[in-house]
């Protein structure tokens, strides 16, 4: 009977810590991303949007260095892939981004050329020293920056105009696109270029103090009337390219932002996570600065979430 009773009280004693056990074996569901930094909030978005739906799934952005995470699941990359990356990784176009040129506010030229605006000529001259771009005589000092690494928004900038990154002529910064916005605002003759969704402060929809837009030649005629001159505001600038066909739109580059899993062997939390956002997640895309996919990639979105939902 002691016996039987000191088997009883060990149970008492053991059961919590069985119960942690068999917890415990269970393996947790994590999926990493990593990538452009300047996708990151309207990511985090997404994840605790997610979160509250599958709140057993653990989403981890890892902040990419100089080179990516020696792990992750999820890829998020500004620039179009090439054929090879491709050939190893499935695609999600889930969302565009535009550049426009902007200027510190305290110099001069940012006053002067944001009445003006800036020409193809004129951009070209500026960034690239473009020694076949009608010369303007520019009075008013600046001083060009631009991005140190490879990164998406200033391939999509050059290539636009024809050029490539390494092409670009100015002080060179290291770090993210953010770096590159708090230089300009170090500087008061600074010059650079932005994805949208940097230069607007997404409580008040407006610039960021101490940035002004450059209006540019948006209908190619070669010059910047007072209807080209909408950047006073996010909702209208989103609207305003959202208008036109992405190629009937002059001087400002647009391109794709993508999410992208490994082909063979993807993670399936991850594979789940990007089905949700295709079906859930062009509702955030103007709040932060993005524009919605043209219909042509939005086709291609519904076939990745057919196929991987097989």
């Amino acid at each position: 009977m002691k016996s039987f009773f000191r088997l009883a009280l060990l149970l008492v004693f053991l059961s919590p810590s069985i119960g942690k056990s068999q917890t415990s074996d269970k393996q947790p569901k994590i999926v990493v991303l990593t990538g452009t930094r300047f996708t990151y909030p309207l990511i985090q978005k997404w994840i605790d949007d997610y979160n509250k739906v599958n709140p057993d799934v653990q989403l981890i952005i890892e902040s990419r260095g100089t080179n990516d995470p020696s792990r992750y699941d999820i890829l998020i990359e500004a620039y179009e892939p090439d054929e090879e990356a491709k050939k190893t990784r499935d695609y999600v176009f889930i969302a565009r981004y535009a550049i426009l040129p902007v200027a510190n506010s305290q110099s001069a030229f940012s006053k002067v050329y944001s009445n003006k605006g800036l020409n193809q000529d004129l951009i070209r001259q500026l960034f690239f020293h473009d020694i076949t771009a009608d010369k303007k005589d520019i009075k008013n000092p600046f001083k060009v920056y631009t991005r140190l690494q490879k990164a998406g928004a200033p391939i999509t900038f050059t290539k636009y105009f024809g050029y490539e990154q390494k092409d670009i002529l100015g002080k060179v910064i290291a770090g993210s696109d953010e770096h590159l916005l708090k230089a300009l605002l170090r500087d008061s003759i600074g010059l650079s270029y932005l994805p949208v969704n940097l230069i607007y402060d997404q409580a008040t929809g407006k610039p960021h103090a101490g940035i002004t837009v450059l209006p540019v030649d948006f209908d190619g005629n070669g010059k910047v009337s007072d209807s080209e001159k909408f950047y006073g505001d996010l909702t209208t600038v989103v609207q305003r390219l959202e208008a036109k066909a992405q190629k009937e739109i002059s001087n400002v580059p647009i391109e794709y932002l993508n999410l992208s899993v490994s082909k063979t062997n993807p993670n399936l939390e991850a594979v789940s996570f990007l089905q949700w956002i295709i079906q859930n997640g062009q509702k955030d895309i103007h709040e932060f600065g993005f524009l919605k996919p043209e219909e042509s990639r939005l086709g291609k979105q519904n076939q990745f979430a057919s196929q991987r939902g097989k």
